[in-house]
């Protein structure tokens, strides 16, 4: 798939799905349960251990059923091993403008990690697909729509601190998406093993997406 394909379903589904799993074979098992539960788009953190490893087995068991993207990538040489080990997509939660480049280069989707308006425009001028707003917990909705105001070209995706209660006042405040992390993907389901929560938990998430947006 191309770079814009994949912005297009990634602003379709209106979410993106972060997990952090301690080994491969519980990403993969946590990847089908939101795949089941509706989300295709999921992004795997790089801090965990053996990360490159987690993703290429996912790859390999879920191919292309689901966009998956890695996230938490600091420099220009992670998200070159990712992208080589399947990420068809990259997060960063800073403004890196190298690694902005590189995955433009690889006709990759990025998502830069912003807060300020400055760092915003900045990224989004460097070629950034969606900009990260992060961590949106720190403003909330209320912040996010003051940015949305004069930058409404800019697709931003709030992340940290979104979960049921907030996303109606997310999305009304002009995210294109938002980054579904600990209240989708909660440790406690994750260590335990509840598969069945998480498909549950995710297709309400994405059944809410979808009346919000008709509304």
């Amino acid at each position: 798939m191309s770079r814009h394909s994949d912005l297009t379903q990634v602003l379709d589904r209106g979410a993106v799905a972060i997990i952090r799993a301690q080994s491969g074979e519980l990403l993969v098992d946590v990847s089908k349960a939101i795949y089941a539960g509706g989300l295709d788009v999921i992004e795997v953190t790089f801090t965990v251990p053996g990360v490159l490893d987690m993703l290429a087995q996912v790859k390999r068991d879920l191919g292309d059923k689901i966009l998956l993207g890695a996230g938490t990538v600091l420099d220009t040489e992670t998200a070159r091993a990712a992208i080589l080990a399947g990420a068809e997509f990259i997060v960063t939660p800073t403004v890196n403008t190298d690694v902005i480049e590189l995955c433009n280069r690889y006709d990759k989707l990025i998502m830069t990690g912003a807060f300020t308006p400055t760092e915003v425009l900045t990224a989004w001028e460097a070629g950034a697909d969606i900009i990260k707003v992060f961590p949106a917990f720190v403003g909330g909705p209320a912040y996010l729509k003051a940015l949305h105001g004069p930058l409404p070209q800019i697709p931003l995706m709030p992340t940290g601190g979104v979960d049921l209660e907030t996303l109606p006042a997310y999305l009304k405040a002009g995210a294109c998406a938002v980054g579904l992390g600990s209240s989708l993907v909660t440790a406690k389901m994750v260590e335990s093993g509840d598969l069945e929560g998480i498909q549950k938990l995710t297709a309400e998430y994405m059944g809410k997406i979808k009346e919000l947006r008709k509304g």
